[in-house]
């Protein structure tokens, strides 16, 4: 490893805005929404406030400490611990690479977004023509436009993952963009990234604080956001509440990739990360509950509008129906003149029965939509009718879906596609250096350039990416989101907080840490890395993979175009042999590197065995 000095963030403010601008991403607009509206809103925040007290904010705050005392990136800083370890930090930066590999095209998907609400009329707001100019397209009319302009138009998505079709043009370059501006803002390393993280970490705050107010004027809003802090408490009783919570802090803040402990590396070595593990971790999670009281205010707005136009549906019903004067039904006494007209006319009622729509805004607002879609992505999963909707659905159609329906709603278009953008560009730093750091801190790199080797990475991770450009692309993504980091992750955190505190020992941590802040941690950390931590972590671990187990075949959901709709299909078994590798391709570096340290070491012994032999018969 090479003991060069290491470049220095230029204040500690750089620092924490770095760790802000990572561990802030998608998720927190994305998938703690979603997980609030599954398990009853207010309901949720309490277990996911009680993880992140005792599995979040322990575990970020290890990474941050190994990172600043070993001034190493994550292989180097565990193979300074012991060189049997030194397979913990390849696998950090093999799913690093996984998801450097596929995280850009999101970006690549805010941009093409981005480009295409610069038109007097946003290109998702209607269904197209079609070639006879007789009617809408047959796959927008039967799906929606947004989900049209989303399948069709951005992804031009194949039937299935075994039909690959070409390369999207539009989305290619889109995605060279995307790489691009990466390269641009990492191209001097921290010196680059301490100045970008200014802008990538507050913008999104600015948008997100503009939409609040605007979403807040939205008709029903309040409506969503009563339904968001009105809490379910029997959700407390089910444990799927708690492992969604205790995974949604473990992947949000961005643990086990190597990039928090490449942060740190850069540090003053008496940097007080201790306190700003403790701020970063509670701005990450302030800013998912932020974030959700907008979504929420969007999701109300709908559901009202969905609310509303059911009622008035009825309404036109019970007049043409009973014959009823234009202003004797409002929608403020829908359903008091139903019961009025059931009780007059039960039997003509009777017959309305089959008709009748159950117009209820909670049902609305646990749904969210109407339309019959079934989007699978992961972690980023959208589901519509039986379930909420999260992931892609939720960023690319619930809210384009939702602006489209406001006044100026290029410039509301404009400011989401870019916050997203900003949030996608500075997860994309953290990931990026999580790979770059472990590769300068080797001897043999260690002269090459900042440029040259950052370039490279960027270079081969363009490469290796333009297969999600393709039609079948978006398959692809859905498997790696899937299988590439889920499992590695849980496993490599595990293993880092057991080496602490078995291997390494948590006495000689206390030491450490004492020498970097002065002061030795209090018991809360030491009961926290010693005991409950981890056996979270084995929980964990235990449900995705009897989950996985119980799951049977791996499936994915196919765009069919016909049907305007995805359907559940078996992956084909190439996708199945690849599924896989992704699983243990990661992981298994950390005994495979065990295993050839320990034969090398063997066979030196040999050698000095031999050595001496050979000296003491010439003796």
């Amino acid at each position: 490893m090479a003991s060069d000095d290491r470049d220095n963030w230029e204040s500690p403010l750089q620092f924490v805005l770095a760790c802000v601008s990572y561990a802030v991403g998608l998720g927190n607009v994305w998938r703690f929404p979603y997980l609030c509206q599954m398990h009853g809103g207010g309901g949720f925040l309490i277990p996911y406030l009680v993880m992140l007290l005792l599995e979040g904010v322990p575990l970020f705050y290890l990474e941050l400490a190994i990172g600043q005392k070993m001034r190493l990136g994550s292989i180097g800083a565990w193979t300074a611990i012991s060189p049997y370890l030194g397979g913990l930090g390849l696998a950090s930066v093999v799913t690093s690479m996984y998801l450097c590999l596929y995280y850009n095209i999101i970006n690549a998907w805010s941009f093409w977004y981005l480009f295409h609400s610069f038109q007097s009329v946003l290109p998702w707001a209607a269904c197209p023509v079609n070639s006879n100019r007789t009617g809408p397209i047959e796959e927008c009319e039967k799906a929606t436009s947004t989900q049209y302009f989303f399948y069709r138009e951005t992804l031009n998505i194949s039937p299935s993952i075994e039909k690959s079709g070409g390369i999207h043009t539009g989305q290619a370059l889109c995605f060279l963009l995307a790489w691009v501006i990466t390269y641009l803002f990492i191209i001097r390393g921290v010196k680059s990234t301490g100045k970008v993280v200014y802008f990538t970490a507050t913008f999104p705050y600015v948008v997100l604080l503009i939409y609040l107010i605007r979403g807040m004027t939205l008709h029903g809003a309040l409506n969503g956001v009563k339904y968001m802090f009105t809490p379910k408490m029997e959700e407390l009783a089910n444990p799927t509440t708690w492992i969604n919570a205790a995974t949604q802090i473990f992947f949000s803040l961005g643990l086990g990739f190597g990039s928090l402990i490449a942060f740190a590396s850069y540090n003053q070595y008496h940097n007080n990360f201790e306190r700003q593990a403790i701020i970063v971790s509670l701005i990450n999670s302030g800013t998912s509950i932020f974030a959700s009281i907008v979504t929420f205010a969007v999701y109300g707005f709908k559901a009202t509008i969905n609310y509303e136009n059911c009622l008035d549906r009825t309404r036109i019903l019970l007049l043409n129906s009973f014959n009823l004067a234009e202003d004797s039904i409002i929608l403020n006494n829908v359903f008091e003149m139903i019961e009025k007209l059931n009780t007059t006319f039960p039997e003509q009622f009777a017959e309305l029965s089959n008709k009748l729509e159950d117009c209820n805004l909670e049902n609305e607002l646990s749904t969210s939509q109407t339309h019959h879609l079934n989007l699978g992505i992961s972690i980023l999963r959208l589901l519509w009718i039986t379930q909420a909707v999260e992931g892609t659905g939720l960023a690319f159609i619930v809210y384009s879906e939702a602006i489209k329906n406001m006044p100026l709603s290029q410039l509301w278009s404009v400011l989401y596609f870019f916050m997203l953008l900003m949030l996608g560009m500075g997860s994309m730093l953290g990931n990026i250096t999580a790979i770059t750091t472990p590769l300068r801190d080797f001897r043999f790199l260690s002269h090459v350039s900042n440029e040259a080797l950052n370039g490279f990475v960027c270079v081969l991770c363009l490469l290796l990416g333009l297969g999600f450009t393709t039609r079948s692309g978006n398959y692809w993504f859905t498997m790696f989101n899937d299988y590439g980091a889920t499992f590695s992750l849980l496993l490599i955190v595990l293993f880092e907080v057991i080496t602490v505190s078995y291997i390494y020992g948590i006495k000689r941590f206390e030491k450490d840490i004492e020498d970097m802040l002065g002061h030795r941690p209090n018991w809360f950390w030491k009961i926290m890395w010693g005991g409950i931590s981890p056996l979270l972590l084995i929980g964990l671990f235990l449900f995705y993979v009897i989950n996985y187990i119980q799951g049977g075949t791996p499936t994915y959901q196919a765009w069919n175009k016909d049907l305007g709709k995805s359907e559940q299909t078996e992956y084909p078994l190439f996708g199945q042999a690849f599924i896989g590798l992704l699983l243990v391709s990661s992981v298994s570096c950390i005994p495979l590197t065990a295993l050839y340290i320990f034969c090398q070491r063997r066979k030196h012994a040999q050698r000095q065995k031999q050595q001496r032999t050979v000296n003491t018969v010439a003796a």
